[in-house]
């Protein structure tokens, strides 16, 4: 860890601050660096947006891409107030960044009432099991969409 490091770090808890003094989400904020340089950064917005997906990562991982236009970010730190819940983790592993810091464990944040335990209870249940029910419904009709799409030769892979 750098200097470099716990300066981005000590932004990205700021940028959880500013999100939560300005009552636009929960304590969490995100920086996202490449080539030393801050690309993108954001706070929670999920109660100011109604948008249960405006985590900080979320946020941030959006702006990012815009800027750079594309949809992964392998060249890119992360760097996030809080060890990222399984919606933001999902999404960090979709763009794909060298590297990840986070400061609060998810421990942590339990401790304030983001618990997000009984998400990853549930991944590890039956999909018939799961407090949500799951249906699958029309398969036969959605499956030539995936066949067009593995024959499909102009396609960007990702």
């Amino acid at each position: 860890m750098t200097e470099r490091d716990e300066y981005f770090m000590k932004r990205a808890i700021s940028m959880a601050e500013k999100g939560m003094d300005s009552n636009a989400g929960g304590p969490f904020g995100c920086v996202i660096v490449k080539d030393d340089e801050i690309i993108a950064e954001g706070h929670n917005m999920v109660t100011s947006t109604n948008d249960p997906t405006a985590h900080a990562e979320v946020v941030a991982i959006r702006k990012a891409c815009e800027k750079l236009e594309t949809f992964q970010l392998d060249d890119c730190t992360i760097y996030t107030s809080c060890e990222p819940c399984p919606m933001c983790f999902g999404a960090i592993y979709w763009v794909r960044p060298k590297m990840v810091y986070y400061a609060c464990t998810k421990k942590d944040a339990a401790k304030i009432d983001f618990d997000d335990q009984f998400i990853y209870d549930e991944l590890e249940k039956n999909i018939d099991d799961r407090g949500i029910k799951f249906v699958r419904l029309l398969r036969d009709d959605a499956i030539p969409v995936f066949d067009k799409w593995a024959a499909k030769v102009d396609k960007t892979e990702y």
